[in-house]
């Protein structure tokens, strides 16, 4: 089946349970936001989906256009077409940002574009993003401040063109303008050039991205459970009446 489907997915962290049964689907070219407060299982949800050693799934299943996730180890599932920006990327001094790349995007897919070629794709993208060819001298956020990193985590996603990209937390610590800059890169690529739109589950704890990035659908996570799925308008009401009034609903229902 197309699409990152999530099914009844369950996780526990260090033998306490998080995720309590999730159901999700994400289509090619679509922007789903996850949302909810601290603590509901947002990021939990993402390093499952990666396959982080800490998380283990203990039900449940995930497939990204039918293949089987939970059946592969990390990297494979990169090679599948999955991609997760990080909150806080890591810094690496002494390696270069070109030679980061094309590493990343020789290890999903091979032998596929010579240096030249591959030098060539990479400008091209920083010029759809609106990014400086100066980042090219210099080492992976090294000494970069916060936007210039999600900058940097937008050419890499446009260099590696994943089937589904999976951004958590990515508005967090930015300031206006490098929020304008990170939506309109995810606008920019949201139709990839090589393959079918990329999908999108935007993982957010504030709705201020999503006047920037207008999602498809949103979902609204609480304790481990998707509990509210709708429009862009129920991010817009999260901003004026918080996550305690979504909380009553869901329990006056249960």
């Amino acid at each position: 089946m197309e699409g990152l489907q999530i099914s009844g997915l369950r996780c526990s962290v260090e033998g306490k349970e998080i995720l309590k049964g999730i159901d999700l689907s994400v289509e090619p070219g679509k922007v789903h936001a996850l949302m909810g407060p601290n603590g509901s299982g947002k990021s939990t949800l993402a390093f499952s989906l990666t396959g982080h050693p800490k998380y283990e799934v203990t039900a449940g299943s995930a497939t990204l256009d039918g293949v089987d996730l939970l059946d592969l180890p990390a990297d494979k599932r990169a090679r599948a077409g999955l991609f997760l920006s990080f909150q806080y990327p890591a810094a690496i001094p002494g390696v270069k940002v070109p030679n980061f790349l094309f590493a990343a995007r020789q290890a999903v897919r091979p032998g596929e574009l010579t240096p030249s070629k591959f030098r060539a794709l990479l400008l091209e993208k920083m010029d759809v993003i609106g990014m400086d060819p100066s980042f090219l001298g210099r080492y992976l956020n090294d000494g970069f401040s916060g936007g210039e990193k999600k900058r940097l985590e937008m050419l890499q996603m446009a260099v590696l063109a994943p089937k589904y990209a999976i951004l958590d937390e990515t508005d967090s610590g930015l300031d206006v303008d490098a929020l304008k800059d990170v939506g309109e890169s995810v606008k920019a690529l949201r139709a990839s050039d090589e393959g079918k739109a990329t999908g999108f589950l935007i993982i957010t704890h504030y709705p201020r991205i999503l006047a920037h990035i207008v999602p498809d659908v949103v979902h609204i996570m609480i304790d481990g459970r998707i509990v509210k799925t709708g429009d862009a308008e129920l991010a817009n009401r999260i901003e004026r009446e918080g996550y305690d009034v979504i909380r009553e609903e869901t329990r006056a229902l249960a």
